[in-house]
Parts: structure tokens; C-alpha cells; sequence
């Protein structure tokens, strides 16, 4: 069938919204009216960075309406309201054990540009349009296989959720899957867009009594206060580890660190407390620590998590739980966009404008 979609062609090259032709599913997939997707900063990365092979329809944070299922397909049906999250192989040992952020065809399946059985579901005339982290929702339909996609509920306005497949997920799940802080105990969140925000909601649940949240953008630090953050700090003000450590009497519990910024990875060690654990959910680059002095003379632990350690059929379903009681509200984040508006909607999440943007197909 032909659809609209937006074909990313080169490295660096704005979104182009074109006419191509989308195939039929196969078995265990399912073709999915896009009504709305979310703006991923590792949409942004693809696009400039050549991590998955041009050309290439972007987009993995899809929200929309199954309309056609392949062969064995059990799980949603023609009609269901779904998201579509990360693809994964379901059968490798980390999948198996309930993590398949991890899985062992991670890299393959989301930025290899082809779907389970190395072909492409898009094309324009005789060239392959490669897939994007196995739905490509930067397109007006698409074809996922079923262990990527997840039933929500109807009574949630769909348009919203997409953004839950990737970056809300990964901040929320990062606080509530992996650290899992306990009740009373403290964090501190670097960086303040869709993943920090998230993740300062998630421990505001987890009943954390101190959230320290840091950014340089006092409007989002205001926004970081009204979803549940007790301490504001802008880091071109202040002296982030030494007000956290006088605050916190020594240092925090937990931080979840999403920047990628080297002197701020630095801060996230320096203002945890003895025993304290850092998450690393940002894209870092190459950079040195004092393995003895930042970690391990004081028992400190720094991971790194991928997606929020989610799994998404049982970890989506439970953030709309959360949503619907208003313990959530990640709707706050949120600033629509049309789809033809796809190039502005880049451009005002990299400049913080927009906290998450979202693009509306239908």
C-alpha cells in the first residue's frame, strides 16, 4: 500500500515527507495506523550520525490503531489501541530472563535498518527503505512484529502515549525497574527534558523524600518542581555536589544521570552519599574517572541501563495505571505538533523549547 512517511536520505539531511510503499505483514507482525509519535533525541542521533543505513523512515516512540495482523499473531487484534516499543529477539538468554532491553539482537533489530528476517517492509520503486527500531512510526502506517507492540487501554487518549515506548519508559523504568530506591531515601536527577522529568515522577512514586533535580534551564527546573522534585538546582548557579551534599547530609542515595555531559557523569558520583549508586541513561563519550576515589574507596556503584530495564507489555500498561490515577501526569511534557511540522519539531526539542514533542499522522 502507498503511505506518507518521512525519508530520512543522507547523513544529516532534514526529514522529507514522501509517498512510498509500505508491504503486507508477515507472520507474527502487525500493520498499525500511526495517529500520533514521539520526537526521540536517538531519532535526531540517527539522523545525523549514520548509526542505521540510509535511506530510512525514523520514528520509534508510535502510538496508534491495529489494523491488519499476520499469520500466529495472538496477542492484539484488528481495532486494539497500542504502543509500539524497542524490537527484541524474545528468545535469547536476557529476553528470557525478563530483560530485553539487553537483548542479545538489540543493535541488529533496532539500528540494523531490516526487520527479524533481514528484509525491509518499505521501499520507493526498487529501493529498500530500511526499518527503524523495528516500526519506523515517522510514517502515516507501519509494520511491527507483535512482541514490540503493546495493548493500552481505549479510554486514554492515544495521541499521548507514544512517547512511553522510548525516552518516558527509560526514565520512569530506570527509577522504578533498576535503582528501585527505597522508601525515605534520596535522588538526585541531571538533566531535566522527557527522561529526567520521568524519572523524577517515578521516584516522587517510589516515595523518595528528597528528589534533587538539576539542570540550566530554570523552566524546566520549575517544571521538575511541580512533578515532584523537592530541590531545584541550576548548574550554572550553584555548586551542585556541595549544596547536595549539605542538603542531603552527605550525599545522595541514588542518581540517575541523563546528559552524557562528562563534568556532569563527574557531579552524579561526586554528590552520591557511601554506597550510592549512579544510573547512566544518557549517551556518553569517551571519558576517564578515578575508578579508586569517585568509586570505589567509598563502595559506589555506577550502571548503565538501557530502556529502563523495561518490559514493555507489563511496564507501559502500568505507567497509563499511574496516568489515569493522576500519580503521572506526564501530559505536562507534552507540545503537539502537525506531522508536515516534523523539521520545527526537531528543532525545538534540540533548543529545549519543547520538553517531548509529538507529531500528529491521524
Amino acid at each position: 500500500m502507498k503511505i506518507q512517511a518521512a525519508v530520512t536520505h543522507a547523513q544529516g539531511k532534514e526529514f522529507s515527507i514522501e509517498e512510498v510503499t509500505l508491504s503486507a505483514p508477515k507472520a507474527g507482525e502487525v500493520r498499525i495506523k500511526v495517529v500520533a509519535t514521539g520526537v526521540c533525541h536517538t531519532d535526531a542521533v540517527a539522523r545525523d550520525l549514520g548509526i542505521s543505513p540510509y535511506p530510512i523512515v525514523l520514528g520509534h516512540e508510535g502510538a496508534g490503531i491495529v489494523e491488519e495482523v499476520g499469520e500466529n499473531v495472538s496477542s492484539v487484534a484488528v481495532g486494539d489501541h497500542v504502543v509500539m516499543s524497542f524490537a527484541h529477539c524474545g528468545q535469547c538468554e536476557n529476553c528470557l530472563t525478563g530483560h530485553p532491553t539487553v537483548c542479545s539482537r538489540f543493535n541488529e533489530l533496532n539500528f540494523g535498518g531490516c526487520m527479524e528476517d533481514h528484509s525491509c517492509r518499505i521501499h520507493q520503486g526498487d529501493t529498500d527503505v530500511h526499518t527503524f527500531f523495528g516500526q519506523s512510526s515517522f510514517g502515516a502506517q507501519v509494520i511491527a512484529h507483535e512482541r514490540n507492540v503493546v495493548k493500552v487501554d481505549k479510554d486514554v487518549d492515544l495521541a499521548l502515549l507514544g512517547p512511553l515506548g522510548c525516552g518516558i519508559q527509560t526514565g520512569a523504568g530506570t527509577v522504578l525497574n533498576r535503582l528501585r530506591p527505597e522508601f525515605g531515601t534520596s535522588i538526585a536527577v541531571y538533566g531535566c527534558g522527557a527522561v529526567g522529568l520521568s524519572a523524577i515522577m517515578a521516584a516522587k512514586i517510589a516515595g523518595c523524600q528528597q528528589i534533587y533535580a538539576i539542570d540550566v534551564h530554570d523552566s524546566r527546573l520549575e517544571l521538575a518542581r511541580e512533578l515532584g522534585a523537592t530541590h531545584a538546582l541550576n548548574g550554572r548557579q550553584v555548586d551542585v555536589v556541595k549544596e547536595i551534599r549539605e542538603a542531603s547530609g552527605g550525599g545522595v542515595h541514588y542518581a540517575v544521570e541523563t546528559t552524557g555531559v562528562p563534568p556532569v557523569v563527574r557531579q552524579s558520583m561526586h554528590a552520591l552519599r557511601p554506597l550510592g549508586v549512579v544510573a547512566i541513561v544518557g549517551v556518553t563519550p569517551e571519558m576517564s574517572i578515578d575508578v579508586h576515589n569517585d568509586l570505589m574507596a567509598e563502595g559506589k556503584s555506577m550502571i548503565g541501563v538501557i530502556e529502563g530495564d523495561s518490559v514493555p507489555r507489563v511496564f507501559i500498561p502500568k505507567l497509563v495505571e499511574y496516568y489515569k490515577a493522576g500519580q503521572f501526569p506526564f501530559d505536562k511534557l507534552v507540545r503537539f505538533y502537525d506531522f508536515e511540522q516534523i523539521n520545527q519539531a526537531f528543532e525545538d526539542s534540540a533548543n529545549g523549547t519543547a520538553v517531548k514533542p509529538i507529531l500528529r499522522l491521524s
